[in-house]
């Protein structure tokens, strides 16, 4: 890919140490996302780490859900069409939340690296930056699940346990 991604990491919070290497890691994951789905021209993305407190103001704050969650998408495009930074013709995808609180204890849960959990979060969001959904279930979570393994194989992450998405979460 000749077109240039530009992922903007912001931590903003104090409770998780950021391991070296994550910042690259988030990079990749979003650039393998992109290149999967055969997007063109070049994206600006926007990542950044809170902790838990944070991310439920913001969970409550814009999907009116009163509790934590792992990650948060907040897509600035709408059916492949998107905002342009008029200063480097960059597509604006907007801006990816994650709760490091969250990440560390669900890769806990699921028995792999801080590392594998962020990427997963990272590529999951992305999709949804891209228009992506899997509220409603069904065929829509599988094919997003699909593709989520899909980019994390490429990168090397391959699944060491199963991942159980409860009703209730959801990114």
């Amino acid at each position: 890919m000749k077109d240039k991604i530009k992922v903007i990491i912001t931590d903003e919070q104090a409770k998780v140490k950021i391991p070296t290497g994550l910042r690259l890691l988030i990079r990749r994951s979003c650039t393998a996302v992109l290149v999967s789905e055969g997007f063109e021209g070049s994206a600006e993305i926007s990542v950044t780490f809170v902790d838990d407190e944070r991310i439920h103001q913001l969970n409550k704050e814009f999907r009116n859900v009163d509790s934590s969650t792992d990650v948060l998408s907040f897509p600035l495009g709408e059916n492949g069409v998107y905002d342009v930074n008029p200063e480097t013709g960059a597509k604006l995808l907007g801006d990816i939340v994650i709760s490091m609180e969250h990440a560390v204890a669900q890769a806990q849960l699921y028995e792999h690296s801080l590392q594998r959990e962020v990427a997963f979060l990272t590529v999951h969001s992305m999709l949804h930056l891209l228009g992506y959904d899997h509220v409603n279930g069904g065929l829509e979570r599988v094919r997003m699940r699909e593709k989520e393994e899909e980019v994390l194989i490429k990168l090397g992450l391959h699944r060491t346990s199963s991942y159980y998405l409860g009703d209730g979460d959801e990114a």
